[in-house]
C-alpha cells in the first residue's frame, strides 16, 4: 500500500505534496487503509474494475414522489462509479498505483472552492450521460486547470443532476455496509428546478409555475448562470460527492458491523408517505442545501428518516391536528428554546373565484430561538423561504434585526390607545410586517420586500406586486430543530406547568379542621342572613 511503499523507498516530492493535501482533509488514514484493502499485493495497485465497483451505485426501481420521472435515471446511476474513476483516477498498465489513487482523490474531493466542486459534479454528470448514450450540451476545456465549462442544461437535465446528488446522499446515510443494494426514494424537487429556471432562463410573466411539466420544458439554462444560482441557493450541493466517495471507501475497509451510523431504510416507502405534511423530503432537502447552519444536520435527519410522518418528536405543532389559532399554537411551542422552522400553506384569494386556477403557495421561516410573547420584534438570526411553487432563500441583510414578532392578547383587559397587532410576523416593522399571520390562523398577509430591511429582498410569491397579498391559510406546521436536548427541556417545562395548574385548581379540604371553618359553612351563613353579626374568636 502507499504507506508501506513510502517506507521502502524515498517518497517523491509529488507524493509528499499529495499526502499533505489528503492529510489536510483528514482522509489520509482512510485512503491508506482502503488502498491496502483494494490493491493487489503483487502489483501494489488497484485494478480499474475494482475501483469502479467500489464506487458503483445501483437502484433498479426507484420510487418517486413526483409524477415526473425520467425513465433513464436508474441507468444513469449505473455509470456513476465508472465516470468517477475514468475522470480522476489515473491508470497505468498494472492499474491505479498509490500516487494515482491519491491524485484522483485530491482532484475530486480535495479542498477547493464551491464553484470548483460544482464543476466537478457537472463533469461527472456529463460523463455518465455520455456513457448512457444521451446527448449533452455541456462542453469542457480538457487542458484547463480551472475546469471551465460552456454550454447549457435543460430542466430535465437539472432534474437528473439533482436526483443523482440525492441518490449519493441517500446511499451515504441509509445503506449499511453489508448491503450492496437497497430501496431509493426520489423526492419531488420541482420547486428547486423551477427556481433555477426562473433565475437562469428568460421566461415571461405568462409562464405558469403552478402547472409546469419539468421533463417537457424546452428552456436552456446557461451553465454560468446555473453555477451562480447553485452558489447562492444550494451551495451545500457540492458536498454530496465527497461524502459519497468517503463512505464507499469506508465500506471497502470496515467490517460489516463497523460501517458507521448509517441505517437501512425499512419504513414506509410509498410515494405518498410524506405528502400529507408540508415538510416533505424534497422541501426539507432544499432547505438543507442553503448556506450551512446549525440546523443543517437536523434537517438532513428528517430528509433521510425511515418515516418522516412518524417523527413526532420534531413536529411540535400542526394546525389540522392541534387546532387553529394562536392559543393552540402557543400551547404547543411554549418552552421550546431552540431553532424552529415554521411552514405556512395558503391559497390566494383568486383560487376561490376560479376553482380551475387554484394558487396554492407555501412559505417558511426559520428562527434560531424559541417564540416569546412580546409586543416588539426580537431574534438574533433567521431565514425566510419561498418553498412552493418555487424555492428561494432570503437570508438576513444585516441592516435591521426584526426577525420575529409573536404577540398574544394581554391577560389583563387594560385599555390601550394604540393596541399592538396580535399574531405572528417575520420581518418588516409593526403594522407593516413582511409576513403576518393573524391570531385565528385564518389569513396570511405578505407585503413587498421594500417594507423589510431585515431579510434580503425578493418575492415570496410568484409575480408579487407592490401591494400586500392576502391568502387564506390552510395549514401551519412548526418543526423543532434543536435536537433531543431542546425537546427534553420543553417536556420538563410542560410537566412543571401542568403540575402548577393542578395545584391551583385543587382545594385542600384538610386545611379546614371543622365544619365551622369550611368555606361551604361560610357561604350558607351569608345566604341565610348576610347582615347577621358574627362573633369573632380572639
Amino acid at each position: 500500500m502507499g504507506a508501506s511503499s513510502s517506507t521502502e523507498q524515498p517518497a517523491s516530492a509529488e507524493q509528499r505534496e499529495l499526502e499533505n493535501i489528503a492529510a489536510s482533509t483528514g482522509a489520509l488514514p482512510l485512503l491508506q487503509k482502503s488502498f491496502s484493502n483494494l490493491s493487489d499485493p503483487q502489483t501494489n495497485a488497484i485494478s480499474v474494475q475494482t475501483l469502479q465497483q467500489c464506487f458503483h451505485l445501483c437502484y433498479e426501481d426507484p420510487v418517486s414522489e413526483s409524477q415526473q420521472k425520467p425513465e433513464s435515471f436508474p441507468r444513469l446511476l449505473d455509470h456513476l462509479g465508472s465516470s468517477i474513476v475514468d475522470l480522476f483516477f489515473l491508470s497505468e498498465k498494472g492499474g491505479i498505483n498509490w500516487l494515482g489513487f491519491l491524485g484522483g482523490y485530491v482532484k475530486c474531493c480535495g479542498r477547493m472552492s464551491t464553484s470548483m466542486s460544482l464543476n466537478i459534479l457537472l463533469r461527472i454528470f456529463a460523463m455518465a450521460v455520455k456513457k448512457l448514450g444521451l446527448s449533452s450540451n455541456l462542453e469542457f476545456e480538457p487542458d484547463d486547470a480551472d475546469c471551465k465549462i460552456n454550454g447549457s442544461l435543460l430542466p430535465s437535465d437539472l432534474l437528473l443532476l439533482l436526483w443523482m446528488c440525492w441518490a449519493m446522499l441517500w446511499n451515504v446515510r441509509t445503506l449499511k455496509s453489508s448491503e450492496r443494494k437497497g430501496n431509493l426514494l426520489l423526492p419531488d424537487i420541482n420547486h428547486l428546478v423551477l427556481s433555477a429556471v426562473v433565475a437562469c432562463a428568460e421566461v415571461d410573466s405568462s409562464f405558469d409555475l403552478w402547472n409546469c411539466n419539468i421533463v417537457g420544458l424546452d428552456v436552456q439554462l446557461p451553465v454560468g448562470k446555473f453555477l451562480n444560482w447553485a452558489i447562492t441557493t444550494a451551495p451545500i450541493l457540492s458536498d454530496c460527492l465527497t461524502q459519497y466517495v468517503n463512505r464507499r471507501l469506508q465500506i471497502s475497509v470496515l467490517a460489516e458491523d463497523e460501517a458507521g451510523s448509517s441505517e437501512s431504510i425499512s419504513g414506509d416507502m410509498s410515494p405518498n408517505a410524506s405528502q400529507a405534511l408540508l415538510l416533505t423530503r424534497g422541501r426539507a432537502w432544499a432547505i438543507s442545501l442553503a448556506p450551512r447552519s446549525t440546523i443543517t444536520e437536523e434537517i438532513l435527519k428528517l430528509c433521510f428518516s425511515a418515516d418522516i410522518v412518524g417523527t413526532d418528536e420534531n413536529l411540535l405543532y400542526r394546525s389540522s391536528t392541534h387546532g387553529k389559532g394562536l392559543n393552540r399554537f402557543w400551547s404547543n411551542v411554549e418552552g421550546y428554546h431552540g431553532p424552529l422552522l415554521v411552514l405556512i400553506s395558503a391559497n390566494s384569494e383568486d383560487a376561490y373565484q376560479d376553482n380551475n386556477k387554484a394558487r396554492k403557495l407555501i412559505i417558511g421561516a426559520l428562527t434560531q430561538q424559541g417564540f416569546e410573547n412580546k409586543d416588539t420584534f426580537y431574534g438574533s438570526s433567521g431565514n425566510l423561504y419561498a418553498i412552493s411553487p418555487i424555492f428561494h432563500v432570503f437570508s438576513p441583510s444585516g441592516k435591521e434585526k426584526n426577525y420575529v414578532y409573536s404577540h398574544l392578547h394581554p391577560t389583563g383587559r387594560v385599555y390601550e390607545s394604540h393596541p399592538k397587532p396580535v399574531g405572528i410576523a417575520f420581518g418588516g416593522t409593526t403594522t407593516n410586517e413582511r409576513v403576518f399571520i393573524d391570531e385565528d390562523f385564518a389569513k396570511l398577509t405578505v407585503r413587498h420586500h421594500a417594507m423589510d430591511k431585515t431579510y434580503q429582498p425578493g418575492s415570496l410569491i410568484p409575480n408579487q406586486g407592490f401591494l400586500p397579498v392576502e391568502a387564506l391559510i390552510s395549514e401551519v406546521e412548526v418543526w423543532g430543530l434543536g435536537g433531543k436536548t431542546a425537546k427534553e427541556v420543553q417536556d420538563s417545562y410542560k410537566k412543571r406547568e401542568e403540575l402548577f395548574t393542578e395545584q391551583r385548581r385543587k382545594v385542600d379540604l384538610k386545611t379546614f379542621a371543622t365544619w365551622d371553618d369550611s368555606p361551604e359553612k361560610m357561604m350558607m351563613d351569608m345566604m341565610g342572613d348576610p347582615n347577621r353579626v358574627q362573633r369573632e374568636d380572639r
